[in-house]
């Protein structure tokens, strides 16, 4: 879902696990900005899966983000992120409100790509 934003994706494992590195870069050219991560945790279950990150030095944020698909026993599917942070560069804390709105309509268009590849 990541890579269906236009954002650059690398990563040492193909499968998400603990401790696997990942880079996810948006932008273009000398524009591009970077957020390293490693992965803390994952959920590969019958009715639930995903994953969450914590973010490494050089991440314009501190925290940790969580993505879940959750399968409820009607049918229904649910994709929840939760993420907390702080700001960790200059250019970051000088965003100030402005950042959470910006993750908060990256989270709303992660769901928005699921929601269209799961069609697909």
């Amino acid at each position: 879902m990541h890579r269906a934003t236009g954002a650059r994706l690398l990563a040492d494992a193909e499968r998400a696990a603990p401790g696997v590195a990942v880079d996810i870069s948006a932008g273009l050219g000398p524009l591009r900005m970077g957020a390293a991560c490693s992965v803390v945790w994952t959920a590969y279950e019958d009715r639930r899966i995903g994953f969450a990150y914590g973010t490494l030095t050089g991440h314009p944020e501190r925290g940790e983000e969580s993505f879940m698909v959750h399968l409820e026993p009607d049918g229904t599917v649910r994709f929840t992120v939760t993420a907390f942070s702080r700001p960790a560069v200059w250019y970051t804390r000088v965003g100030g409100p402005v950042v959470p709105l910006l993750q908060r309509a990256y989270a709303r268009r992660l769901g928005t790509i699921l929601r269209r590849l799961v069609r697909t």
